[in-house]
This record gives structure tokens, C-alpha cells and sequence, in this order.
């Protein structure tokens, strides 16, 4: 019995459809799902990034036809989650984030060589792209 890895990620924001629209514009994630209290995006096809209205999950969620209940689940602050990219999409993105009026915070190169741009979201989440090489796994 093993882990398959990581489905889910879940960014708690102030304005769902401000946010993914944000995330849908800039990386063209398709949506799963699209309710009151989130939005569900596929990022390509392995993964999910759930933008859930803040304080709208913090307590228990019923749902209809007695399929159960979801425990309730909060998050606040500063967040911070990275997309893999290929090392020759740095520029690129690099453009891209600016032609997007989306200020690149920093670049940092890693011991190792791989590289990093960090950005912010709508919600002044922490939006890391990173380049093979820093982690064993990627």
C-alpha cells in the first residue's frame, strides 16, 4: 500500500474568480469545478490547485444525497506553492510575468544550478516556477 503523491493543493483567497482567473490567464489551467465556495483547476492533467473562498470552509461541509461530510479546513497568511518548469523557460516566463503586469519579486540560481522566479498572486501568495536540479526527485 502506497501514496500516489500529491492531488490537491488548496490556496485560500479573498475573491475566487479574481484568483482563478489570475491562474487560468496566466497558465492556462482548465477548470474541474466551479462553485460558490471554490474553483477547482486542473494543472496539466496530474494535479489540482483549489482556490476555496477564505473563512467559507471553515466549518463542516454536508453534501446533498448524503454522500458524507467534508471536516472543516481553513488557511490564512502568506502561502506558497511552485510549478516545475523546463530550465529554458525561464526567460520566457520571465516575459510572460511582466507582459502580464505581474512583478517578478526575484530570481535566485541554486547551488546545483537550478534556477527560480518567484512572484506574487492576487492573495499575496508566494508563486514559485523552478527549474530541474534542486530537489533529487525533480
Amino acid at each position: 500500500m502506497n501514496v500516489g503523491g500529491i492531488l490537491e493543493t488548496a490556496l485560500y483567497v479573498a475573491d475566487v474568480p479574481r484568483s482563478a482567473d489570475f491562474y487560468r490567464r496566466l497558465f492556462g489551467f482548465g477548470t474541474l469545478l466551479d462553485s460558490e465556495r471554490l474553483v477547482a483547476l486542473d494543472v496539466v492533467g496530474r494535479n489540482v490547485l483549489l482556490l476555496f473562498q477564505a473563512g467559507a470552509t471553515s466549518e463542516p461541509f454536508t453534501l446533498l444525497g448524503g454522500g458524507g461530510v467534508i471536516p472543516g479546513h481553513d488557511g490564512s497568511g502568506r502561502n506558497h506553492l511552485a510549478f516545475s518548469i523546463a530550465a529554458e523557460d525561464v526567460e520566457p516566463w520571465r516575459r510572460r510575468l511582466e507582459a502580464e503586469g505581474v512583478p517578478v519579486e526575484s530570481i535566485v540560481t541554486w547551488p546545483g544550478g537550478c534556477r527560480s522566479l518567484y512572484f506574487r498572486d492576487p492573495d499575496n501568495h508566494l508563486v514559485e516556477l523552478i527549474t530541474p536540479g534542486f530537489w533529487p526527485i525533480y
